[in-house]
């Protein structure tokens, strides 16, 4: 007979045993499929939800500082893009199901607000290419994007796999390997327009790093200087500056 401390020892020990296992399978759960909340967009493509980093599946929209040429001039797109995906978001749920996790720990998701997919819709509006090297899904949005010269497709522009290559100083990126069709006409450097009397419209970046745009007359204009260096320009036109990312000052 097997006395009886022996038997109690032994079931203790097995439920010892089971609940590590339980620890060390939570300790290396996989990342949740879903995650629902509010968005703080990062740019075009990317935002997180509460600590949650997300990518959008099968896009890829400009970098913050990139910039793209429409009509001769530089237009910030990479702040489009996001300016366009916070549109998207601004004060609704977003509900992201999880496709996969990408090298730099971001859920790769398909992301819908509502019954709005968000990576169609970025796509659609020409503010993102559809990123093939992980997908197919919005090739058809893409086409309708270039055939209507929407966003990107209305000029010039780098992929945004290319732009961050050649900011890398050609260094291998994980998203940077595509297979996309030929890219479009890569932008030339388009003149930015020195002062004059028809371009007399001040373009500052403030402290904040806002861009704001002062035209003759206006309270500011007098004493706000102009640094090319530091990105800042002259316009001809309101409708210039506001197409290249400027403000009018606020209470204008």
């Amino acid at each position: 007979m097997i006395p009886a401390i022996l038997l109690t020892s032994s079931r203790v020990m097995r439920k010892l045993w089971t609940l590590s296992l339980l620890l060390a399978a939570t300790c290396g759960a996989a990342p949740p499929e879903a995650v629902t909340g509010r968005v703080e967009v990062t740019d075009g493509d990317s935002f997180e939800i509460g600590a949650t980093r997300i990518r959008l599946n099968a896009v890829d929209a400009p970098e913050g500082r990139q910039t793209c040429v429409r009509n001769g001039m530089i237009w910030q797109c990479g702040d489009a893009a996001a300016a366009k995906l916070r549109s998207l978001v601004a004060g609704r749920e977003v509900v992201c199901t999880r496709q996969d996790t990408d090298s730099y720990g971001r859920l790769v998701a398909v992301c819908r607000s509502g019954s709005t997919d968000l990576g169609a819709e970025m796509v659609s509006a020409g503010l993102a290419l559809a990123y093939r090297q992980y997908g197919n899904d919005y090739v058809a949005e893409e086409n309708a994007a270039r055939a209507a010269r929407r966003g990107l497709w209305a000029g010039e522009f780098t992929p945004p796999w290319e732009y961050r290559r050649s900011q890398r100083g050609g260094s291998t990126d994980p998203r940077s390997q595509q297979s996309n069709p030929p890219a479009p006409p890569r932008p030339t450097a388009a003149p930015v327009p020195a002062q004059s009397a028809k371009c007399s419209i001040k373009g500052n970046i403030n402290r904040e790093g806002e861009r704001i745009y002062h035209v003759p007359g206006s309270p500011s204009y007098d004493e706000t200087r102009i640094d090319p260096s530091n990105g800042e320009r002259w316009f001809c036109s309101e409708v210039d500056a506001r197409a290249a990312g400027w403000r009018a000052p606020h209470g204008r």
